[in-house]
């Protein structure tokens, strides 16, 4: 038995080294940075060890602007998203004659390249001296005064970024809806049918409670994604987020470490650490709401 166990260890020795290497140590590594205060990049030294680095951060005026886009993008994006990929994946299921060819359509967007898309809807919603951009054009034509959408009012520009994110991530949850619908037997609806029992009645007594787990799932890796979100919003507005006012609080690390502001490992230390408490308890949350709808 002792022998089987080493060989076992053995076989995921490469594994234990490959997270100990690249998740484990830099992971070790953001902590330490982010509780020394008045690190100094160039010299290496600090002056000593504390909260400091949170509490500057937790003040910073950029990490509450980023903090709010990140929390708008994350309530507006995630059900929206789950919502439509829900019912675009039951009127695929419904369709018999060429439900391939629309299934691999509505999967395009998900194999394209981000800053592709990006540039795509720059090119919609953009509003330049030259041209007011195409979504303008259809609002001049119901009467409406046309916005500038990339430059313009904070509102308009989270509206865009909101559009952009739920067209991101759509693919992939309706191709995982459309798999879910597939599985659930068909006996559970011949029986229904037999009973004449409504369609709406279908849905939730049978179709919702069979699919939930993978819906608990996209609702989760939504939160996830949306929480990490900082190509969406470089796509769209460049890579000076802040003086846009779009920045995420992935942006936020970045430009502490490489931006205009860059240098500042402790600080980016430190809002690295807070996104991933923020991440661990919505995730927490909605693990213990799935069990107990489960239940």
């Amino acid at each position: 038995m002792k022998k089987s166990n080493a060989k076992a260890w053995l076989y995921l020795l490469p594994a234990i080294i490959f997270l100990g290497i690249f998740m484990v140590y830099p992971l070790v590594d953001v902590v330490v940075y982010s509780l020394e205060e008045g690190y100094n990049f160039a010299s290496q030294t600090y002056d000593g060890v504390g909260i400091y680095n949170f509490r500057y951060v937790l003040r910073d005026p950029y990490f509450i602007q980023a903090l709010k886009n990140t929390f708008i993008l994350v309530i507006i994006t995630v059900p929206l998203s789950t919502g439509f990929a829900l019912l675009i994946s039951l009127a695929l299921s419904s369709i018999r004659k060429l439900r391939e060819l629309y299934q691999t359509v509505f999967f395009l967007p998900y194999v394209t390249n981000t800053l592709a898309v990006g540039l795509v809807f720059m090119i919609l919603f953009d509003k330049t001296e030259y041209t007011d951009g195409l979504v303008n054009t259809f609002i001049r034509i119901f009467g409406g005064s046309s916005v500038d959408f990339i430059d313009g009012p904070y509102w308009a520009k989270m509206l865009v970024l909101c559009l952009y994110t739920i067209w991101i991530v759509l693919p992939f949850k309706i191709l995982i809806l459309t798999s879910a619908l597939a599985s659930v037997k068909q006996d559970y609806y011949n029986a229904a049918k037999v009973d004449g029992t409504p369609r709406l009645r279908v849905f939730t007594r049978i179709t919702l409670p069979m699919i939930s787990p993978m819906i608990f799932y996209l609702v989760i890796t939504g939160f996830i994604g949306a929480f990490k979100a900082y190509s969406d919003a470089v796509a769209l507005f460049g890579v000076d987020l802040n003086a846009q006012g779009m920045n995420t609080i992935v942006g936020y690390v970045y430009d502490m470490l490489y931006g205009n502001s860059g240098g500042y490992p402790s600080f980016a230390s430190a809002a690295a650490l807070i996104l991933f408490a923020i991440v661990l308890s919505i995730t927490c949350i909605n693990l213990m709401v799935s069990r107990k709808i489960a239940l």
